[in-house]
């Protein structure tokens, strides 16, 4: 046999952060080909395919498909009018670069169900044996922003539950609870804001939970797995007693991000607050949760508050400025001739004679200290010869 080796080799640091490839990005590597002789080829070919696939009853032939990717790419091929070229013994190279489409790809996933794959197929024809063929996966995510809007709300519910059967009633439990927004990322630490209140006879102990719910849609049947992923406990609240959780902190494992974009596989997130009460079902409160790849930042939600609050506060400037601006008071409302009188220099004024120009310069400011303004006029009274108009820049 001529093939000793064949096997794709991707360049490192490609996948870039979020743990995988995602649309819109490029493959770039090498297909790697070793022959030990001669061998003919009719062409050197790169497929990259992708697919959500569904296996029920233990088939191994999926029995739903929902298909993402399917891209060829020729590496090397005979010519033109020839039914093969020979590669002689060595080692061979066949770059490749593959760009991605723009198009949703759905974040690599593995369940007892069923998986989202992605992969590239290398592929060596001959023109009178079968293709030899090597297969490498590749992951995708799909990245999810929880800077988004509709992430960024808070999410609050409360429940009550009355303990006791028939007309033996203890009282009621109530719980609420409260989480700051919708959208977190691995490793972060969910603040959990709670008031318990236990009007039973009973101890009860409010606990929290993070739960992964993976749900399979096949046929029009649904197959669900759910687990938990983390947990936290509070101290046991006495009868007549209530508690609160100012921030309870709950910290996110290494979890895939959830996948909502997928027709027969979704992968979905919740935080339960719950309270175990012995001899009784648990009173749960389940708070949905997205996880996402792209890390909360503060600053767009900072932001657009802070834009709408100047928007609003300065919503009166608008109401408080007249259409036309009005003249300026007169002079004699503002100066009064008593305040006036004593201002005026005591030194004699000038008539059309050159010795007005001798006495003393203070005494000359102090003449023009308290003169009236020019008339108020809309219309400039020295317009400027060249008609040049000045633009003026106001940065808020």
């Amino acid at each position: 046999m001529a093939v000793k080796t064949l096997r794709i080799a991707l360049e490192p640091g490609e996948e870039g952060g979020g743990g995988g490839y995602s649309a819109g990005r490029e493959l770039r590597g090498q297909v790697l080909l070793v022959l030990v002789g001669g061998l003919r080829v009719r062409a050197v070919r790169l497929q990259a395919r992708g697919a959500a696939r569904l296996f029920c009853g233990g088939s191994q032939s999926p029995a739903e498909q929902t298909e993402y990717l399917n891209l060829q790419h020729t590496l090397r091929e005979a010519p033109a009018g020839e039914s093969f070229l020979t590669l002689p013994a060595g080692k061979h190279e066949f770059p490749f670069c593959l760009q991605l489409p723009q198009g949703p790809l759905v974040t690599s996933f593995t369940g007892k169900y069923g998986h989202i794959r992605y992969c590239l197929i290398a592929v060596v024809e001959q023109p009178s044996a079968p293709p030899f063929s090597v297969r490498r996966e590749f992951k995708v995510v799909s990245h999810i922003d929880v800077n988004s809007p509709a992430l960024l709300t808070p999410v609050l519910r409360s429940q009550e539950k009355m303990i006791g059967c028939c007309f033996f009633t203890s009282g009621p439990i109530s719980l609420s609870a409260k989480i700051e927004r919708k959208g977190y990322c691995n490793g972060e630490v969910i603040p959990i804001y709670a008031e318990i209140e236990n009007c039973s006879s009973r101890l009860i102990v409010p606990k929290a939970a993070i739960f992964q719910t993976q749900t399979f849609l096949c046929h029009g049947k649904t197959r669900t797995c759910r687990q938990m992923l983390a947990n936290v406990r509070g101290n046991h609240i006495a009868s007549g007693s209530a508690d609160t959780w100012n921030g309870k902190t709950l910290k996110i494992p290494p979890v895939i991000p959830s996948i909502l974009d997928c027709s027969i596989i979704k992968v979905e997130y919740s935080l339960a607050v719950y309270i175990h009460i012995p001899g009784a079902n648990k009173l749960m409160i389940e708070l949905p949760l997205v996880i996402g790849t792209i890390p909360y930042n503060g600053f767009a939600s900072r932001n657009c508050s802070v834009a709408s609050q100047f928007s609003l506060d300065m919503s009166w400037l608008a109401l408080a400025l007249p259409e036309h601006p009005e003249a300026p008071p007169n002079y004699a409302d503002v100066v009064s001739e008593e305040e006036f009188s004593r201002h005026v220099p005591p030194y004699p004024q000038p008539h059309d004679s050159v010795e007005g120009l001798h006495y003393p310069m203070f005494a000359v400011i102090q003449e023009f200290r308290f003169q009236p303004p020019p008339l108020y006029s809309e219309v400039d009274p020295h317009p400027s010869p060249t008609g040049e108009r000045r633009t003026v820049s106001l940065i808020v």
